[in-house]
């Protein structure tokens, strides 16, 4: 097992990594919209699912993998009624259309909108 980490993505602030390689696999842990270089968090789900996508972006890169690899996704957003916005930003990254789980959660870390993790191949 390899623990990925990069500062191009928000650091892990709790008990967790990032992501893990195993077995020519990265796993990704949820990633929520905090703009690693200021810490913020923009305004609105597309904004929001944007800075998601490119958190998972730089970590699957980190790993050596990409969005293209990806063949799994789990979305939470803090309310279904964001899907069809989110789901055009998403779109946009995720063009290989993996597997995906989305549901709606009661909150989310930081009152964010959105979080996304992803499993892919290295």
């Amino acid at each position: 097992m390899e623990v990925i980490s990069t500062d191009k993505a928000p650091g892990a602030i709790g008990p967790y990594s990032q992501a893990f390689k195993v077995n020519g696999m990265v796993y990704t842990s949820g990633q929520i919209p905090v703009d690693p270089a200021s810490g913020t968090v923009p305004e609105g789900i597309a904004a929001q699912a944007e800075q998601s996508c490119r958190n998972v972006g730089a970590i699957l890169e980190a790993a050596g993998s990409g969005f293209n690899k990806v063949f799994k996704t789990t979305c939470f957003l803090a309310d279904m009624g964001d899907f069809a916005a989110f789901n055009e930003v998403y779109a946009k990254y995720f063009t290989s259309k993996p597997a995906r789980s989305c549901v709606a959660v009661k909150s989310l870390p930081k009152g964010v909108l959105c979080e996304i993790e992803a499993i892919a191949l290295a």
